[in-house]
């Protein structure tokens, strides 16, 4: 039996704030009748978008008065925005009034803010940003994304382990493959910090297949792919530039000229259904793990429908179990006596 879980948002973050959050919201309530969602943020502004309707049963509304800009240096937002929607929003998580948190703002400020409020699990060094990526095969995951510029090899064993756990979680992929993202699959390439982190990873209790390089995250063959935030996400950011460079360049062939024009209308079927398959909405939501509590990133310019796929990915989150998950999965790895 489903059990009823409440998310809170926060409804003044991104690009959109309450414009997308609360549509995302009426429209989430509708597919899901066991999730219960609190809109965190000026309550007249969240009012204005309802258009005088009366508020859902099962949406509530908890007043803010702050906002975190999508501008605001992270320490700031976090010492001196106190009442901001995206603050309440986590503090909420805290005190057990909702079971995670999704927010399409400023991403220093929430990871700043939640590791704050929420605090990390025990052998977590740094939390990390997770999300998924069409592959030829299905989905690759991929940490960190951003969270983490300068990494050890330690805080990439971390990542490996609660990326593979997250996976199995989500996805019940039976020891979920885990490779390193590296400049080539050879021995002797990749920096040293990459080198001491494959010897780990070698040694450690995951189903752990290698190195792997760029093209290996869309190709498939690998459910979990680790590598530092920045790598991660300027990998990220380039895959999603090349994905709307190939969109732009198949519009302007079809529209050149009347036969292209009509060879356009007779594909249009097939170009729907790359469309639905490589969407970036239906992959929209990364997951701030390593927090004692489900956190969601939503993209900052998501629309209505990335917006409710980010609060999806939380509701999978809060039913899966993800933190304490985690927290056995890491304990038994700093104690492997006791998993024994």
């Amino acid at each position: 039996m489903t059990r009823p879980v409440t998310i809170s948002l926060d409804a003044m973050g991104g690009d959109h704030g309450p414009n997308v959050i609360v549509p995302a919201a009426l429209d989430f309530i509708r597919r899901d009748s066991h999730t219960r969602l609190i809109l965190v943020g000026r309550e007249e502004a969240i009012r204005e978008q309802l258009g005088g309707r009366p508020l859902p049963e099962r949406i509530g509304i908890h007043h803010a008065s702050e906002v975190v800009e999508m501008t605001d240096l992270p320490s700031r937002a976090m010492r001196n925005k106190k009442d901001s929607s995206m603050r309440l929003a986590i503090n909420l998580v805290k005190e057990g009034a909702a079971d995670a948190c999704v927010s399409a703002g400023n991403t220093g400020a929430l990871m700043a803010t939640a590791r704050f409020v929420l605090k990390t699990i025990r052998g977590v060094d740094r939390p990390a940003i997770m999300t998924a990526l069409p592959s030829m095969t299905g989905e690759t995951w991929m940490l960190d994304l951003g969270a983490n510029v300068d990494c050890s090899a330690d805080h990439l064993l971390q990542f490996a382990y609660m990326g593979s756990e997250l996976v199995l979680a989500i996805k019940s992929v039976d020891r979920p493959k885990v490779g390193l993202l590296n400049i080539g699959e050879e021995e002797i390439k990749g920096n040293e910090q990459v080198k001491k982190a494959h010897e780990l990873l070698s040694k450690s209790a995951l189903n752990y297949i290698g190195y792997v390089e760029g093209d290996d995250v869309y190709k498939g063959g690998v459910d979990v792919v680790v590598c530092d935030g920045f790598i991660g996400n300027v990998a990220l950011k380039s895959s999603e530039g090349v994905a709307k460079m190939i969109s732009q360049f198949m519009k302007d062939e079809f529209k050149r000229n009347p036969l292209t024009q009509l060879a356009g209308l007779i594909a249009l079927p097939v170009l729907r259904s790359l469309r639905r398959r490589v969407d970036p909405g239906n992959y929209n939501g990364a997951s701030l793990l390593g927090l004692k509590g489900i956190v969601i990133k939503s993209h900052g310019g998501a629309d209505a429908h990335s917006f409710s796929n980010a609060i999806r990915i939380a509701r999978q989150e809060v039913d899966a179990d993800v933190p304490n998950r985690i927290a056995a999965r890491l304990e038994a790895h700093l104690n492997p006596g006791l998993a024994a």
